[in-house]
């Protein structure tokens, strides 16, 4: 549907959809993982990781080539096809499992769009001097859904988001911390393309081909990180990893500097990103890994909301400044000073795996195991 939007409202929308099934993706995998390596878990998930960033290195380089060769809808259209095969061998390869009792908290998950769909658009109104006005309604609205959705979460029997549990000070904090790696990975680092071809006047193949070297680190930090974490435990990999990122993002804010220096940054964030993503994963389905899809899940929303936050701010701040490698240096140092402040966050998570399972009770998994308290 995307291929064949006829204007940028269409594909907005189509995207939409997409995002609706993309993402329970990684939730689902991590809990096929856990479930089958319960007693590698913490490795696995790890190399699971370490994965991804093969597709981030296909990817960006392919979809460089068709842009330039066939066109922007043939970055979808390349999709029907690997789609078709992926389908065909989950349905071959993996069982089916007997369905758990409980409902889909439809409510509760549109109100968790709604925060961050009003909150988003209210950011994105205020670079335009024409919609400024609706920027503070939309403020209000993103506030009232809040408050709604933590007055419905504690009311119904099968929430989507458990209040009670993510008041807990180990959850606050690494929800908190994936806010903001949230931010600047899946957010400022997706403007990297961008910042490429407005600074450095890369076309689209060449800025493709500057995310090789940020995969190609990834991969090789994810591993030996997946290997090790039972060894290094959690936070000293945690802090090392930020602290890259924000020499990283420090380096990346300075005056445009040679292709091969950037290159370089690259390799470096992607080593950075690749020591942070598998233990910051572990490291919070340590808090409940009998929920480990279910944390997944949370965190995966918290990274986003980070993520979605950070693009619409940068964006605006690029907008508002005029002058884009002016503006794309401001985004990379508020987010590396963010980063900075997130370290403290990272004490207030386990320390490492077997430190915190077990300490955590929540409404989900009582009912679970006491199936008389539910009233349906």
């Amino acid at each position: 549907m995307c291929a064949v939007a006829k204007n940028i409202e269409m594909l907005i929308f189509f995207r939409l959809l997409q995002a609706f099934g993309g993402g329970g993706f990684m939730p689902s995998a991590v809990g096929i993982i856990s479930e089958v390596f319960p007693e590698s878990r913490q490795k696995m998930i790890g190399l699971f990781s370490s994965i991804l960033p093969i597709g981030q290195i296909i990817g960006p380089n392919v979809g460089g080539w068709l842009v330039d060769s066939f066109g922007w809808r043939s970055v979808f259209m390349i999709n029907l096809p690997l789609g078709a095969v992926v389908l065909l061998m989950a349905i071959i390869l993996l069982k089916g499992d007997e369905r758990k009792e409980g409902s889909i908290d439809f409510l509760g998950a549109g109100l968790v769009g709604g925060v961050v769909a009003f909150l988003m658009l209210g950011l994105t109104f205020l670079g335009y001097n024409s919609l400024k006005g609706w920027s503070w309604a939309l403020f209000l609205a993103s506030s009232i859904s809040a408050a709604l959705l933590i007055r419905h979460e504690n009311r119904t029997e099968d929430p989507i988001l458990d209040i009670e549990i993510l008041k807990r000070k180990p959850f606050v904090a690494a929800n908190l911390y994936n806010l903001i790696y949230g931010g600047a990975v899946i957010g400022v680092l997706s403007l990297i393309p961008a910042f490429a071809a407005s600074v450095y006047k890369m076309s689209a193949s060449e800025c493709g081909l500057l995310l090789l070297p940020r995969s190609i680190g990834m991969i090789v930090a994810s591993v030996i990180t997946s290997v090790y974490i039972m060894r290094w435990g959690y936070r000293w990999p945690l802090v090392l990893g930020s602290g890259a990122t924000v020499a990283s993002l420090y380096f990346l804010s300075k005056e445009p500097v040679s292709i091969v220096f950037l290159y370089g940054i690259m390799l470096f964030i992607g080593m950075s990103v690749g020591v942070i993503s598998p233990t910051a994963n572990n490291a919070c389905i340590e808090l409940l890994p009998q929920k480990a899809a279910t944390i997944t899940g949370i965190r995966g929303m918290f990274r986003q909301i980070g993520g979605a936050v950070s693009v619409t701010l940068a964006t605006l701040i690029v907008q508002t400044v005029g002058d884009p490698s002016r503006g794309y240096a401001i985004v990379f140092i508020v987010i590396a000073i963010s980063f900075i402040a997130a370290v403290p966050l990272i004490f207030m998570m386990p320390s490492r795996p077997g430190t915190y399972a077990g300490q955590v009770k929540c409404s989900f998994l009582e009912q679970e195991t006491n199936p008389s308290q539910r009233t349906r």
